[in-house]
């Protein structure tokens, strides 16, 4: 389809889409994620709780992932639609929070059949 026509929901979502990979590292490492190369291990569910709850848990539950050398997980923030505003204030926050832990190598918005944009799944470091 050619780019100057009108934009449909799906591309507004895909420029949005959650992706990071740590610098040093192979891209393909962003495909490999998104295609499940690493089946996920271990997840959480961030719904119901408010900004310092969810950080709490990410931090306390990455560090549990290092110890058990865990390598691939999902983060379950939601999409935002029981918040105020129905905006996805987890989503951003975790995006964020993630990026600054020395643990992650890299994270994708999860598939559409595992969460899509209401999840993110994280590769951690191998230890």
């Amino acid at each position: 389809r050619d780019s100057s026509t009108s934009r449909g929901l799906g591309d507004v979502y895909k420029r949005q889409e959650l992706r990071y990979l740590k610098n040093g590292h192979s891209p393909e490492i962003l495909n490999k994620l998104k295609k499940g190369y690493w089946i996920t291990q271990k997840s959480i569910d961030l719904h119901g709780l408010v900004s310092e709850e969810a950080k709490s848990y990410i931090v306390n539950f990455i560090s549990d992932c290092k110890k058990k050398k865990v390598r691939c997980v999902k983060i379950i923030h939601g999409k935002g639609l029981r918040s105020y505003n129905k905006e996805p204030v987890l989503r951003n926050k975790v995006k964020n929070w993630l990026i600054q832990k020395e643990e992650v190598i890299a994270y994708v918005e999860a598939p559409r059949h595992d969460g899509g944009s209401g999840a993110v799944l994280v590769l951690l470091k191998e230890y």
